[in-house]
């Protein structure tokens, strides 16, 4: 255990907290000794690729799961695996190709760790899917007094669905036992057309496509009034690409060109819309899909963070309000100047039943992937307009996304997450002396508790 002036930061740069310690277990028995032997409060990281603090609190033990990465049981028969928590989705995928097998659901990226990725309750680009919770048939947990609990939909399922998605606030998620899917060869297709055609291509080409495995929508700044659509369906195709797996670890210095040139020089956007983009589609591409869903992180990352830095956020839309919510958001967007990358849009079908869903219905994510300045009054500027897009969405029946800068007032978290209450009733029994904490939840959990105890 590491003790002295210890920093735990994101991949932004811009939220470093300072923990009281930083413990590495490697057993579930190495977490829940940990937590007993401590009374104080505390924190869980991953790949801290969270935005916003939600891998750490101030003074806090923080456990980074990182060396908790093995499998424990594989049964390729049943198309299940069963993990330690703070394994990478690109581990496992290396894992199980040989198998013929692929994740069923995961990030884009496949950088981050599988107990991350329950934590914030991710979603990739999967069709005819939705969040990761989708996928997980049971998951082991160290509750805040130390003890150890299995849950699932069927047995402890109000644990299970509180901690998916519950952002580490009602307990330390160690093992998870994980449905596979088959790694098939997938095609692209691709189509340019204007954002007021899109819901009615999707409804008629994607939706109900059954062959469709990976769907997005990128919508081009800084108008946003055209969007590409890139569906990859299963085929029975040569590959174009050898390998059947991404090995990472590289330095891209071609993407971060271009992510660079698009955000920093004169018509970039222009040039991505209409030069960059027509020559990388024009192609015809055919991948296995452990390959297409396992790209690194790196490939975005700046050569330094110091003055600027690359963001997320997202927002969830029900899919019949698409027309609705565009119009809004460029208009917000262009009259901030935010100098966007990308807004990418998925497809999610209705959570089962996480506390905190994203996704009550058939919901369409937009990824905003923008840059902005470190200094105080850019964040500052940045928090303005992501309340003004949080209420637009919400406006519409929708949500915003957690694992992002905290920047929702309390009474928007609420608007959003109708059923944070519950969650935090529970967390009041199971966690009673607020042990498991983050930035996500010293805001909007800890302000509660005065209310709570009067």
């Amino acid at each position: 255990m590491q003790q002295n002036t210890l920093i735990v930061n994101d991949v932004t740069g811009l939220n470093p907290v300072a923990v009281w310690a930083i413990s590495k277990p490697k057993t579930v028995a190495d977490v829940a000794d940990a937590i007993r032997r401590t009374d104080g409060p505390l924190s869980v990281g991953g790949g801290h690729f969270s935005m916003g603090g939600q891998t750490a609190s101030p003074g806090s033990l923080h456990l980074d799961m990182r060396e908790m990465n093995q499998v424990i049981a594989f049964f390729p028969q049943d198309k299940v695996i069963r993990v330690q928590a703070g394994i990478r989705w690109c581990d496992i995928q290396r894992f199980v190709d040989p198998h013929g097998l692929a994740v069923k659901i995961m990030q884009t990226y496949a950088n981050f760790t599988v107990g991350g990725a329950l934590s914030v309750n991710c979603h990739g680009r999967y069709m005819g899917l939705g969040a990761v919770v989708m996928s997980v048939r049971e998951i082991r947990v160290v509750l805040a007094d130390g003890s150890v609990q299995d849950a699932s939909p069927s047995v402890n399922a109000e644990l299970f669905y509180a901690v998916i998605g519950g952002y580490g606030g009602v307990g330390v998620i160690v093992e998870a036992e994980l449905d596979l899917a088959d790694n098939t060869k997938v095609k692209r297709l691709a189509r340019k057309m204007s954002a007021a055609e899109y819901i009615s291509h999707f409804k008629a080409k994607v939706r109900h496509f059954q062959d469709a495995v990976f769907h997005n929508a990128d919508l081009y700044p800084p108008h946003y009034r055209k969007v590409r659509s890139v569906t990859w369906s299963r085929t029975d195709e040569a590959t174009t690409e050898p390998r059947r797996l991404q090995q990472g670890g590289e330095t891209y210095p071609v993407n971060r060109y271009f992510v660079w040139a698009v955000t920093e020089t004169p018509f970039g956007k222009w040039r991505r819309e209409y030069l960059i983009d027509p020559l990388l589609y024009f192609f015809r591409k055919v991948h296995w899909r452990n390959f297409e869903a396992g790209y690194d992180v790196a490939e975005l990352e700046p050569a330094s963070r110091k003055y600027t830095t690359y963001v997320l956020q997202e927002y969830f839309i029900p899919v019949e309000r698409f027309d609705d919510f565009v119009p809004v958001m460029a208009e917000i967007l262009q009259r901030y100047r935010v100098n966007a990358l990308n807004v990418s849009v998925r497809h999610a079908r209705p959570d089962p039943g996480t506390l905190l869903a994203w996704a009550r219905g058939e919901t369409f994510a937009f990824v905003l992937y923008y840059k902005q300045r470190t200094r105080d009054n850019a964040i500052n500027r940045v928090s303005v307009w992501t309340r003004e897009l949080i209420d637009a969405a919400i406006r519409v029946g929708g949500s915003y996304y957690l694992p992002y800068q905290p920047h929702a007032t309390a009474e928007q978290f609420h608007a959003a997450y109708p059923r944070a209450k519950e969650l935090f009733a529970l967390k009041r029994k199971l966690d009673p002396q607020f042990r498991l904490r983050n930035v996500l939840w010293d805001k909007y959990y800890a302000p509660t508790l005065n209310d709570a105890n009067t």
